[in-house]
């Protein structure tokens, strides 16, 4: 971040989502994805019978799951894209990539989690209560098969 004062850190209440070739018009929360390397552990026996542990990584996709809280709305792209998922099941058309933007404060792009091949595991509707005044909002769980983090700054 050119021009930060040391210590700054980035809002995060800037950010967007885009499915494929649309952003997603409203968002209310979302969770970005866990980066890890799998460890493979390997136990073997030296010639005089010591035990010897070894960790090492096991490089290969990073698969895993996000949610996307948001207001039920119009958003009919995006909701329609939900539905392609779980009600017509039809998974190998629904795959997309999804890009999760985080801003600055003056709104320039600083991170990127592109997720590869993603769509709509569940859907979690809003809890209906009659003595509550709240916005009803949903939960869609995407699950993935790859994560790449692009650093734009």
């Amino acid at each position: 971040m050119p021009n930060a004062t040391l210590g700054d850190v980035y809002p995060a209440n800037f950010f967007s989502v885009d499915l494929g070739a649309f952003q997603v018009e409203t968002v209310q929360s979302v969770s970005t994805p866990t980066l890890q390397i799998q460890v493979v552990e390997t136990r073997q026996l030296s010639s005089i019978g010591e035990p010897i542990v070894r960790k090492q990584p096991a490089y290969g996709p990073q698969s895993g799951e996000i949610t996307i809280t948001r207001g039920q709305d119009k958003s009919r792209a995006f909701t329609d894209w939900i539905y392609t998922c779980l009600d017509e099941k039809d998974i190998d058309a629904a795959r997309q990539p999804v890009t999760i933007t985080q801003y600055d404060t003056k709104r320039n792009p600083v991170l990127r989690y592109h997720l590869t091949n993603a769509w709509a595991s569940q859907l979690t509707g809003p809890g209906l209560e009659a003595t509550n005044n709240n916005a009803a909002t949903e939960q869609v769980t995407l699950t993935y098969e790859d994560v790449s983090v692009e650093r734009v700054s």
